[in-house]
């Protein structure tokens, strides 16, 4: 976009309030305090505060906003009416959409994608392709990576991880410092909790409960 046209098109917005302007690629508001780079886009409705940080060629577009420490680097999107903030960092090509909630330490990088209602917050990490999506909560320490996918009502909390293409979803819980990994799928409302570890293509479901340092496996 050439300099008049670009002027000719940040006009057509509101002013920017006191302590705010608009980002030269897309318009969106940043706050003076903030950092959003020129290669990277801010769409007309988005929002970038306090002292986060949207760079290279990073996307805050729709009405999403990334405040506090936040970072947003590499070719990563936060769209819809999705919120990043504390410290995290949304990197490489992930995506943050609709109206997840990312908080806290939290690092969602690779090809993973965040979405829906979902809330992420702690020191979590969400990265390879991996998916949480629904109404799920993942905090404390959780790692979520490979292609797993987390999603429907699930809770994924304290020093778990799931890997691989496991599968986590319905209401099922998985915490402690539990694995669930391979092809593995806990569901219903399974809890799987403690040191065990849920892997191959074991599934547990119904409101079975896995503890302690118990494997289930093929």
């Amino acid at each position: 976009m050439g300099m008049t046209q670009e002027k000719t098109y940040l006009t057509k917005l509101p002013a920017a309030p006191a302590g705010w302007h608009r980002h030269p690629n897309g318009g969106g508001l940043v706050e003076d305090t903030a950092t959003a780079e020129d290669t990277a886009f801010v769409g007309p409705n988005a929002k970038v505060s306090g002292y986060a940080k949207v760079g290279d060629y990073a996307k805050v577009g729709d009405y999403a906003k990334v405040g506090d420490y936040a970072k947003v680097l590499g070719a990563a999107e936060v769209s819809g009416q999705a919120r990043v903030s504390g410290e995290a960092e949304v990197s490489g090509q992930a995506r943050v959409s609709d109206s997840a909630l990312v908080f806290g330490s939290v690092r969602v990088f690779g090809e993973a994608w965040v979405f829906d209602s979902v809330w992420v917050y702690g020191d979590v990490w969400v990265y390879g392709r991996a998916q949480v999506s629904g109404d799920v909560d993942v905090h404390d320490y959780a790692k979520v990576y490979g292609s797993a996918e987390v999603f429907g009502e699930a809770e994924v909390f304290g020093e778990v991880e799931v890997f691989g293409s496991a599968k986590v979803f319905d209401r099922a819980k998985v915490f402690d410092r539990a694995q669930v990994f391979g092809r593995a799928q806990v569901y219903g409302s399974a809890e799987v909790c403690g040191a065990a570890r849920v892997f191959g293509r074991a599934q547990v479901f119904g409101s079975e409960k896995v503890s302690c340092e118990a494997q289930v496996y093929d």
